[in-house]
């Protein structure tokens, strides 16, 4: 039974059963798990299906220093799992995309599988599209007419890998293929020496080959060693026109360092190891592609196959947008662009009619956005701090985007794969204050004290609570002038026109019209300051107000006025803020203040929209 978002959960859940076994021996107090009645008894560790190799586990002493040689499969690959197979024009775009990226060896295709992918490949050839600095990589499995088919696919393209591949692993051989060991090492040797005839007649073209022993990582170790080293020896391999064997995670069957101890094996083992470029292809079953590849680049890999955002069959191939941006997330380069992380996106997903889950790493639409208060909080002070940071290092002379990046809660400057700041921090009932004064200030340029930011998080909060929905930075904006604004302009107490001015001692005189329940009176009053001075004046008129705190600053355009203030006032036991926009910061201070006096006579719960 599946449940679609926005329909109704069911009462019942019929088909599961809270496991009831006895608890473990050896469960500690604290974890009262008990054993599920699933079969787990069905399924053999990766141990005990193929032998493992001893590895003295080099590889977790190393680091990733280098970008690898980047081989995007989307358009083989990452086509063949599609409900809906691209077509010659979307094809055609997602190889426009990878070559503006920057990839320099794409396998375009399996020309022997379809007349789409023969046309496309002819298409590659017969529109001279393919960059002078790109090799290109057909794939055909280990059958004469097959092979026949892919060369004849790839008359006139300049630089071409032909990969050939055949399942190696026991089950496939006894399963699927139906052949021992030597009849395999067989089928494949005669297809490698097909390969190599068809190549020699056509000394023009610039052609290497790739073999990948498919379910290499549920194969007997020796075995694979034993084809790869055939091959390098059949091709005669040498380090200008290297052999590349690449090393699929075809169906993942254990942990990342597993695989990292088998790639390290055949690193360490394989004949004229100058003269191979060793590679990997992981997927995704187990959800962990991108840890084995990382981890095989540790253990010796140069090479990782993968596609954009991780489409492929199952679970998909490992996401090479990923595993770019870990690396340049350690400070490696990338050696591919991503700068325009949104173009990049979209373009994979008209290709593959797919869409790219919001919470995908780096590309997602939610990646960089942040609705809990905290995370929020965090994010705001440290892009405050990194303001400043970048401020001191343009004295000293380096670009903006160049300074150093250290924010909580983002890996990465969003703005370095093109995003913006605007949805970094975004409020729903999960957020806080921070977020909501973030928002404020770079959307509006309000610069809320601490205080103030509490309060109007509370009202934010009624409201989400209430709706249930996203409140965007208008909304914010709305609501902040409705319930700290407006009862400056409006409500029990009202000022017509009034002034301030200097006095010989140096301190300053209010005098104004004021209209309250009664009437409106002439009142005035004298203090250090314009606020002080207004306090007394109210003093006057009967309406005892004590200022806890007050302050303001110049507002940007889009306020409607040069000043903002805000004040935080005690009246008659109650405290309450108000927020005041004038012509200058005293005048907006005055405003603030009468916007918390009648804040406090006459409180108004914010409206819930």
């Amino acid at each position: 039974m599946s449940v679609n978002a926005g329909s109704a959960v069911p009462a019942v859940f019929p088909t599961l059963r809270t496991p009831r076994g006895p608890l473990p021996q050896d469960a500690p107090a604290w974890n009262p798990q008990r054993p599920s009645a699933m079969p787990h008894h069905r399924y053999l560790p990766a141990h005990e299906r193929v032998e493992l190799p001893r590895s003295g586990h080099d590889w977790a002493s190393r680091r990733i220093e280098r970008a690898p040689l980047w081989v995007p499969v989307d358009l083989r690959d990452g086509n063949q799992a599609l409900a809906e197979p691209m077509d010659t024009p979307r094809k055609r775009r997602m190889f426009d995309l990878m070559v503006a990226m920057g990839f320099k060896e794409i396998e375009i295709g399996y020309p022997s599988s379809s007349q789409t992918d023969f046309g496309f490949v002819r298409h590659l050839a017969e529109a001279a599209a393919v960059p002078d600095d790109v090799t290109v990589v057909v794939f055909t499995a280990a059958r004469a007419d097959l092979i026949d088919q892919t060369f004849a696919a790839i008359e006139g393209l300049p630089r071409v890998v032909v990969h050939l591949y055949t399942a190696t692993a026991p089950v496939w051989r006894d399963v699927v293929l139906g052949r021992d060991r030597a009849e395999v090492v067989a089928l494949i040797d005669e297809a490698a020496a097909r390969m190599a005839r068809l190549a020699e007649a056509r000394p023009w073209g610039d052609i290497r080959f790739q073999f990948s022993p498919e379910v290499f990582n549920a194969t007997e170790p020796g075995f694979v060693l034993e084809i790869c080293d055939g091959l390098t020896k059949l091709w005669d391999a040498c380090p200008d026109r290297p052999v590349t064997h690449n090393l699929p995670a075809t169906v993942e069957i254990a942990t990342p360092n597993v695989y990292a101890d088998q790639i390290e094996f055949m690193h360490r083992n394989l004949d004229r190891r100058d003269a191979v470029i060793l590679s990997v292809h992981p997927h995704n079953d187990r959800g962990t592609g991108v840890a084995c590849a990382e981890l095989a680049l540790l253990a010796g890999a140069q090479r990782v196959e993968g596609c954009l955002f991780g489409n492929g069959e199952r679970t998909g191939n490992v996401d090479l947008v990923t595993l770019a941006l870990n690396l340049y997330s350690q400070g490696v380069n990338p050696m591919i662009d991503l700068s325009d992380i949104d173009v990049i996106r979209e373009t994979v997903e008209w290709c593959n009619r797919l869409p790219v889950h919001p919470r995908h790493p780096y590309g997602g639409e939610l990646v960089y956005t942040a609705f809990s208060g905290t995370h929020q909080d965090a994010i705001s002070k440290g892009l405050a701090h990194h303001t400043r940071q970048a401020r001191l290092a343009a004295e000293r002379g380096l670009a903006p985007g160049e300074a150093p990046w250290a924010v909580p809660y983002l890996p990465i400057d969003p703005a370095d794969v093109g995003r913006t700041y605007e949805a970094v921090i975004r409020v729903n009932s999960q957020s806080g204050k921070g977020g909501v004064a973030h928002l404020l200030w770079s959307h509006y340029g309000l610069d809320l004290p601490e205080g103030l930011r509490a309060d109007l998080s509370r009202a934010v909060q009624e409201t989400t609570d209430a709706t249930g929905r996203e409140v965007t930075p208008a909304d914010l904006w709305e609501l902040f002038r409705d319930v700290y604004l407006a009862p400056g302009l409006k409500g029990p107490v009202a000022l017509g026109s009034w002034s301030t001015a200097g006095t010989a001692d140096g301190g300053h005189r209010f005098a104004g019209d004021l209209r309250v329940a009664d009437g409106e009176r002439r009142c005035e009053g004298t203090g250090e300051a314009p606020v002080a001075a207004f306090t007394a004046a109210l003093a006057a008129a009967g309406i005892s107000v004590e200022v806890l705190r007050h302050g303001g600053h110049a507002s940007p355009e889009q306020t409607g006025a040069p000043a903002v203030a805000y004040a935080e006032c005690r009246v008659g036991g109650v405290t309450r803020w108000g927020a005041g926009q004038d012509v200058s910061v005293p005048a907006a201070c005055v405003r603030a203040v009468l916007a918390a006096v009648n804040r406090a006579s006459a409180p108004c719960p914010p409206p819930v929209r």
